[in-house]
């Protein structure tokens, strides 16, 4: 009898996906969206980026677009452009090759700071709910601290070569190393680290969380940050945290 076969759920092909925009929750996502957009078109300037077809505002379209929608890729992505656009942009004619090379060459600091502009309205919104009370244990946990904290690292790893343009790169190339801070209360992130040397040390992003959290803090930390000297700098300023044992 032959054994179960394990899927890469990130490498599957996905069956289900939405096939029409729904026009209340694009809405939504453009009243929240749109003027942090709005707030980065002094940087994109800066940057020398011209105010082109594919500019600031229809790159953040399509990005949450390919993550709302699962789009399956640039070339059904165009299609939606070309047929029905999405969200706030209107059906735009564009060449598959001129989408992909603008994701190839777009400055990704723009997509953090405006993702960085809307956290704080995400916060509001969040606070501002009454149907959905936090879980018991984190309400309590809340009353002993001031701040839970959840901070997590990861390899990223290596990109799909489905596109010429990466067919250059060395197969199994990892991605970079991204670390993340991720708030219990409201579930959004408290900040982003990102190395692009797969191979960086987990000291780095250590130095940047300990720069980063504050006493009465709860930390859950992932098993990436096991290091005695770390746990005790945590002690010293005042910072309790929850961690696995390593195996063995």
């Amino acid at each position: 009898m032959s054994g179960h076969r394990k899927t890469h759920r990130d490498h599957a092909k996905k069956t289900q996906r939405p096939l029409v925009e729904d026009s209340a929750i694009a809405a939504k996502l453009e009243s929240l969206v749109k003027p942090a957009i709005i707030a980065q078109e002094g940087y994109y300037r800066k940057l020398g980026l011209r105010d082109r077809i594919l500019n600031l505002p229809l790159m953040v379209a399509a990005v949450l677009t390919l993550l709302w929608r699962d789009v399956a890729g640039v070339r059904e992505l165009n299609r939606i452009l070309t047929r029905e656009g999405f969200l706030w942009c209107s059906p735009t004619q564009v060449s598959q090759q001129a989408i992909s090379q603008r994701f190839l060459t777009f400055p990704a600091q723009l997509f953090e700071r405006v993702f960085k502009e809307l956290l704080p309205e995400l916060r509001k919104v969040w606070d501002s709910r009454k149907c959905r009370p936090l879980p018991e244990s984190v309400q309590f946990t809340l009353s002993k601290f001031e701040r839970i904290w959840i901070a997590d690292n990861s390899t990223l790893e290596a990109l799909f070569r489905k596109l010429k343009s990466l067919a250059d790169i060395p197969q199994g190339q990892l991605a970079g190393k991204m670390g993340v801070v991720v708030d219990v209360k409201t579930r959004l992130p408290v900040e982003i680290w990102f190395e692009e040397n797969p191979r960086a040390s987990d000291t780095k992003l250590e130095s940047n969380l300990l720069n980063l959290v504050r006493a009465k803090t709860l930390l859950l930390l992932d098993r990436g940050f096991y290091h005695f000297y770390f746990w005790q700098q945590l002690i010293d300023r005042g910072i309790h945290f929850i961690t696995r044992l390593k195996k063995g």
